[in-house]
């Protein structure tokens, strides 16, 4: 049981305008080209390095260009495609991050948790469905669109969960 007073509403309300606001915002700054060009898509390529590297350790029969990720193998080429990189994720865990009432201190030890703990999720995603992808495209239809849609997002709700019952754990601590 919590030993602290109930948050008044307008805490509540404004930590909704704020994570909402804060989503708008980077939505609409990851929309951009120039932000596309700079950031999204050298990481998206970054991502299909590495996924690609960890899978090289196993598997010598792909190849990995820009996005693209090819078994030599079979007739199968991954593309990892805005929406697929781990990007939307990670705008919704920050902005709830952000919103939240916290130092700036913990805001970046959240960030950099859940910036990991996404990415990683994400490359297990990446390297599951290159090979479901080779295996049958009626299941790696439904894992991409149904399963890991939803494992990824759920990932990020359970970092933003972990992150407040730190900052709970570490008030405590201060208090005691």
């Amino acid at each position: 049981m919590l030993d602290r007073e109930p948050e008044p509403p307008a805490s509540r309300w404004r930590f909704l305008f704020l994570f909402l606001t804060i989503q708008i915002v980077l939505f609409t700054l990851e929309l951009l080209q120039p932000v596309r060009d700079a950031i999204i898509d050298p990481f998206t390529e970054s991502l299909a390095w590495i996924a690609g590297a960890v899978m090289a350790l196993f598997d010598d029969q792909l190849s990995i260009q820009g996005i693209y990720i090819q078994s030599l193998r079979k007739d199968f080429t991954l593309r990892i495609e805005a929406g697929c990189n781990g990007v939307e994720p990670m705008i919704i865990l920050a902005a709830a991050i952000i919103a939240f009432p916290s130092s700036f201190r913990q805001k970046l030890i959240g960030f950099a948790i859940g910036f990991v703990g996404i990415q990683s999720i994400n490359i297990v995603r990446i390297i599951t469905l290159f090979y479901i992808g080779q295996w049958s495209m009626q299941a790696y239809e439904w894992a991409h669109l149904y399963i890991w849609q939803a494992l990824i997002l759920l990932d990020a709700f359970v970092i933003w969960i972990l992150w407040v019952r730190y900052l709970h754990r570490e008030e405590q601590l201060e208090t005691a």
